[in-house]
């Protein structure tokens, strides 16, 4: 949502779109998993008194709607892409099917994948590992609004202490809020690499993917 408070800003989808091919370009195969936050938290909606089944129904849609604007982007800057929902919506995408998945990553197009894991009750974190491995990545990128792991949030707290290498359960004894719980244990129980870096940085996550720039590892 860039500078918004609310929303879809085109700029920033076109910066990040940008960063995403400029990495696909160095032969890297990519599969983002798109979260809904900038225009609905189903977390939110049932803290409000909404059931939480129909609250996450309606996050699951809003991550929809990133997945098109960034299949829009990538797509103006010439690159193929396929966005593949965990819910059905054959009007608007694909159907996400693990092994057309992989086809499509082999084919070189870009994977965007929407609508979480389909099931209530479940982060768009938990859906980023299952799609890491189902889809056998060899690291997931968690690309979020601070520049890693920290032991408080550092927008509030001038104090928290950075962490650029931590274990899975460094994360879960000291109740680190990068991933929920469920995401990390899978994490942990599969052996998946996790990389958390800062979004807002232009040219960031490339930067960090080659061993440069700032980030958190969790392995």
């Amino acid at each position: 949502m860039g500078d918004q408070s609310y929303g879809i800003d085109v700029k920033t989808v076109s910066r990040i779109a940008e960063e995403i091919k400029g990495i696909h370009e160095k032969g890297i195969e990519v599969c983002m998993v798109v979260g809904g936050g900038n225009i609905f938290r189903g977390v939110i909606g049932a803290d409000y008194g909404m059931p939480r089944s129909a609250a996450d129904s309606i996050g699951m849609l809003a991550t929809i709607m990133n997945a098109l604007a960034f299949q829009s982007s990538l797509e103006q800057q010439g690159m193929k892409t396929r966005v593949m929902s965990a819910v059905a919506m054959p009007a608007i995408c694909e159907a996400y099917i693990r092994r057309k998945a992989m086809r499509h990553l082999e084919k070189g197009r870009v994977v965007i994948c929407a609508a979480g894991s389909g099931n209530p009750y479940f982060t768009t974190d938990t859906a980023a590992i299952l799609r890491a491995l189902e889809l056998e990545c060899e690291l997931l990128i968690k690309a979020t609004k601070v520049a890693g792991v920290y032991d408080s949030d550092p927008k509030t707290n001038p104090y928290a202490v950075f962490f650029s290498q931590l274990s899975y359960r460094d994360v879960i004894e000291k109740n680190l809020k990068v991933m929920d719980k469920t995401a990390i244990v899978m994490a942990q129980e599969n052996n998946m690499p996790i990389l958390v870096c800062s979004l807002e940085t232009e040219g960031n996550m490339e930067k960090v993917l080659f061993g440069e720039g700032v980030c958190s590892i969790i392995s």
